[in-house]
């Protein structure tokens, strides 16, 4: 079932999790984690900026939104617990399927993408974490839009 409310590209990975069982779903974060790049040293560096960290995350993860061409943006992440699996995961998941995207279209992101990826049973902490990330993906984006109206 695909969800309208999300870019293409994001709507067909969510669409991919929707077809999988439990197993089958850990083994995929698990491939996604695996990819994960952490943020390139031209766009941040250590000590990251406190307002580039997303909130009520377990892993530490840090979000930027670099502007493009027009309204096109690009995702960065961070994730400083090494052990971060789902919030690495959930990283390459935006950053694949969002980069390069138009920022009004990613500005109106809804967090409950979280469950539709990991499942409702997800602990309250790692979804509060998670949703935390899309929540600033999404103000982020938001930001980056109006400023390239000014």
């Amino acid at each position: 079932m695909a969800r309208k409310d999300v870019p293409q590209a994001l709507a067909e990975v969510i669409d991919e999790f929707d077809s999988l069982d439990r197993n089958e779903k850990t083994d995929l974060l698990i491939e996604f984690a695996d990819r994960f790049q952490e943020v390139p040293p031209a766009v941040a560096k250590r000590p990251f900026p406190e307002e580039h960290r997303v909130q009520r995350c377990e892993s530490e993860a840090y979000v930027w939104v670099e502007p493009l061409d027009g309204r096109r943006i690009a995702l960065h992440f961070a994730v400083e617990n090494p052990q971060g699996i789902s919030a690495k995961a959930l990283a390459v998941i935006l950053e694949e399927t969002l980069s390069g995207g138009d920022a009004e279209e990613i500005a109106k992101l809804p967090q409950d993408i979280v469950f539709d990826i990991f499942g409702r049973e997800i602990s309250m902490g790692k979804g509060q974490g998670l949703m935390g990330m899309v929540s600033l993906v999404a103000s982020s984006a938001k930001r980056a839009l109006a400023s390239s109206q000014n």
